[in-house]
């Protein structure tokens, strides 16, 4: 599965400069793990991080002037609201993930700017590979445009001297011109939709993946129109048709969510979809010890809330990429370290998993949690946040090997980074 070895936000918001993993310019850092959790005392900056993945996937599927604009989850006001305070400088983001476990790692770096009108746009944005057979050295872009204006190179490969091509000559066949109609909009958004530039494609489609998870339980206990849907939507208003999507086409999946929260929440014995005259969609909870059935308007926010997580670690096509705020909110606490179990399980699998994020204030959460899976999130002296990995205070890697639950010690303050 694809999989984010680093990142790199500056700029936005309180976040001037926070990295996570490994980077082309920081080889010797160790990569994000398949499981990743940021934690922190209220005002840090997690809502920040959160936020950036969205800003990210929203100037991908809408433009740049919109992400900053924000929708109805999250109103961010424009680019003068989200730059952070006291620079000047583009809100600059790198990526560093790799396609597979056995491809060479891809680096895009994106930054957005605003133009004499005030009004926000893209900067600059590169696409870069190590040719095949580089180990050392920069790696070559392979999308590079500036205010509009650039260069893409088509095909899979790129010849062994590429930035040494003479444009005069048929070596350059491969190399195109590339010239956006608009500065608002991305470049692998354009080029990344058509056949010859696949490796932008991938890249573009790996960012379409993503689901960034804002569940609400009010929301999932509507009565939506009947028809299968495959995928859950941000809100979860949609669970009773994907839930009806997999007792259709996966029976087997279905079956064990429905064994899981039998596990987890005693008492559920059955989970039905139910069609009114109406053609409305009722979830139908069948409880030990009553004839009549509950449905989802009348169960609690936990038992929503656990259910869609369980939904969407058992899509049978899961997103490359799920993060999540704050998953504790309603759930009892002895549930909590199950459900990171769960979460890690899942992001553990090679092939049909996905790589989650998660920030988090609930050290139950964080017990079930090693060193390099947790990053602490803080505020410096001078109103910025930094990060540090639990792994790089060596007290607490001896406390855990110890045999000290992580969570605990954050509780205690050992994970105080400073």
């Amino acid at each position: 599965m694809a999989f984010i070895e680093g990142i790199r936000i500056q700029n936005f918001r309180s976040l001037k400069d926070v990295s996570m993993g490994k980077f082309f310019s920081h080889q010797s850092s160790p990569p994000l793990t398949p499981f990743t959790v940021v934690i922190g005392k209220n005002g840090v900056g997690k809502t920040s991080l959160f936020d950036a993945f969205g800003f990210i996937a929203d100037c991908l599927n809408y433009d740049v002037e919109h992400a900053c604009e924000g929708d109805e989850d999250n109103k961010r006001g424009g680019f003068d609201r989200i730059r952070t305070k006291g620079t000047h400088e583009p809100i600059k983001f790198e990526i560093y993930y790799r396609e597979n476990s056995e491809s060479r790692p891809i680096s895009y770096e994106l930054a957005i700017d605003k133009d004499r009108s005030g009004r926000a746009f893209v900067f600059s944005e590169i696409l870069r590979q190590r040719r095949f057979g580089q180990r050392h050295g920069q790696p070559f872009p392979f999308l590079k445009v500036s205010k509009g204006a650039g260069f893409a190179w088509k095909g899979e490969k790129l010849t062994a001297h590429a930035e040494n091509v003479d444009l005069s000559n048929e070596e350059s066949n491969d190399l195109i011109d590339v010239k956006l109609s608009s500065t608002r909009e991305l470049g692998i958004a354009s080029y990344g939709q058509l056949k010859e530039h696949p490796r932008i494609e991938k890249f573009r489609n790996f960012l379409k993946g993503w689901y960034l998870s804002y569940f609400n339980p009010d929301a999932a206990r509507s009565l939506p129109t009947a028809g299968v849907q495959r995928r859950l939507n941000k809100h979860g208003e949609n669970i009773v048709n994907v839930v009806q999507y997999l007792e259709r086409d996966h029976p087997d999946k279905f079956a064990n969510i429905l064994a899981k929260i039998a596990e987890k929440i005693p008492g559920i014995e059955k989970i039905d979809s139910k069609k009114t005259e109406d053609d409305r969609l009722l979830l139908q909870f069948n409880e030990r010890g009553y004839a009549d059935p509950f449905f989802q308007m009348q169960m609690s926010d936990g038992t929503l809330k656990l259910f869609n997580y369980l939904i969407l670690l058992e899509d049978p096509d899961p997103p490359p990429f799920i993060c999540i705020e704050e998953p504790e909110n309603g759930l009892y606490h002895k549930l909590l370290e199950i459900m990171a179990r769960e979460f890690r399980d899942h992001a553990a699998k090679s092939r049909k998993g996905s790589q989650i994020f998660v920030t988090t204030h609930q050290p139950y959460f964080v017990d079930a949690l090693d060193p390099e899976e947790v990053w602490i999130l803080e505020k410096g002296e001078d109103g910025y946040s930094k990060i540090t990995r639990a792994s790089e205070i060596e007290l607490v890697k001896n406390l855990v090997a110890e045999g000290f639950p992580l969570g605990g010690l954050w509780y205690a303050d050992y994970l105080d980074a400073r």
